[in-house]
């Protein structure tokens, strides 16, 4: 292969064959290929072929002269820079020689040839041609080293970037989570001095029952954020890792929102939401009953971070096969360039720099759904609020809701959702 690629091709062009023959013959080296034309028509043909050294040609041809050919090749890009040698039995006639210079040949060879003459000029054009041919190889190689530099290149600096993000991310995700720590930390620390120095005063008073109550209810409440914090962080562990564990079963998912949205009560009343639970009778679908409980609460959640004073609309429905939860909240929405940013981690929406969390949940919720091969998604208008979609498939051999929906109002001050339509104060189904 080595020795292929070294073999310099020679063509040779006369119309008389005992002239090719010998030339052939004072030519023929092991790193020598020689192509023999007998006219410049056959020359032609093999110069679109083959990429040659050099070029000997011989003026006098019928149809096409030794000239004809070489200029010719000089208007041909492919052949326009091999080197021609013009071979004359027409002696040293200046004119003659100039005619063929003009013609693009670069040397003349006079009849009888030289033979010393010949060897040496075939072997200073095909070292020539092999210098511009190694030339050619290493500016191919350099220019592609420099593409592959540029590429090289442009993903550094695109992994520098990916790197500063992260960094950025985890400095304010260290900085959020020492904050919403010591929150709920600082609270059981000063309960805590706060007990203990009306234990040092013997103030006994301050130790009711119902106190009591109150202080253990605070201190649950504060565990319970705690707990909030660490689990979120392990889920966005497991989801990095692949680890998060789905474990489907049967159950009403009506009766799942049902309960969340009572639980969430003291909550919302709190931060004063008022909250409409539109549900159908049941919903019986496989799903892992833990994490879409997840799911529904951080989209609670979320609702009151951004919405708080402001109405919640929760509405369950079935729609082609699927599950449809959404949650509206009338907040301070999000911009189009925010909706889709919002489902990474440690992400959250422009204006919710006073607003507690960790820039988790909505990345958690999105993980879980799309375990259970759903969809969540966000439609908002700045300054309007946001609603949030969870499509979750029932499965084929799955039982779905009843004929007649019912609607369910959950206003301020209460603990537990109401009954059906009929009670609903009015509203419409």
């Amino acid at each position: 292969m080595l020795k292929e690629v070294n073999t310099a091709k020679i063509l040779i062009v006369d119309d008389l064959p005992e002239n090719l023959l010998a030339l052939e013959a004072l030519l023929k080296h092991e790193d020598l290929s020689v192509f023999k034309a007998g006219s410049a028509e056959a020359a032609l043909e093999l110069l679109l072929v083959h990429e040659f050294a050099l070029a000997i040609l011989d003026v006098q041809m019928p149809v096409m002269n030794g000239f004809e050919l070489a200029e010719m090749m000089r208007s041909t890009e492919k052949t326009k820079h091999i080197p021609i040698v013009f071979v004359s039995a027409a002696g040293h006639d200046r004119n003659y020689a100039f005619k063929g210079y003009e013609s693009g040949a670069v040397d003349f060879l006079y009849k009888p040839l030289d033979i010393h003459a010949v060897k040496s000029k075939v072997s200073v054009f095909v070292d020539l041609y092999r210098h511009r041919k190694g030339m050619r190889r290493q500016l191919e190689a350099l220019e592609r080293s420099r593409q592959e530099q540029e590429v090289l290149l442009a993903e550094l600096r695109q992994t520098q970037v990916e790197l500063q993000h992260a960094v950025r991310m985890r400095d304010d995700f260290m900085s959020i989570v020492s904050h919403e720590l010591k929150t709920p930390l600082n609270t059981l620390i000063l309960e805590a001095q706060l007990r203990k120095i009306y234990l040092g005063k013997n103030n006994m008073a301050a130790f009711t029952p119902e106190k009591l109550m109150e202080m253990v209810e605070r201190d649950e409440r504060q565990v319970q954020k705690l707990v909030r914090l660490i689990d979120d962080m392990l889920d966005v562990s497991r989801i990095r890792t692949g680890k998060l564990s789905i474990r489907p079963s049967r159950f009403d998912l009506v009766k799942l929102v049902s309960s969340i949205v009572e639980n969430f009560m003291p909550q919302l009343n709190a931060t004063g939401c008022d909250v409409t639970v539109e549900l159908p009778e049941y919903i019986e679908g496989e799903w892992d009953e833990f994490r879409i409980e997840q799911v529904v609460a951080n989209l609670l959640t979320n609702a009151m971070r951004y919405g708080a004073g402001k109405p919640v609309h929760v509405k369950l429905d079935v729609k082609d096969g699927c599950a449809v939860l959404s949650v509206r909240d009338f907040g301070i929405g999000i911009s189009p360039e925010n909706q889709e940013r919002i489902f990474r981690q440690f992400e959250r929406a422009s204006g919710s720099e006073g607003v507690a969390g960790l820039g988790l949940g909505l990345y958690i919720a999105d993980q879980i759904v799309k375990a259970h091969r759903g969809t969540i998604g966000v439609s908002s208008i700045e300054g309007q609020g946001a609603t949030f979609s969870v499509t979750l498939p029932l499965g084929e051999s799955t039982a779905t809701e009843s004929a007649k929906p019912r609607l369910t109002l959950v206003e301020t001050g209460m603990h537990s959702a109401q009954g059906s339509a009929s009670g609903s104060s009015g509203l419409k189904a």
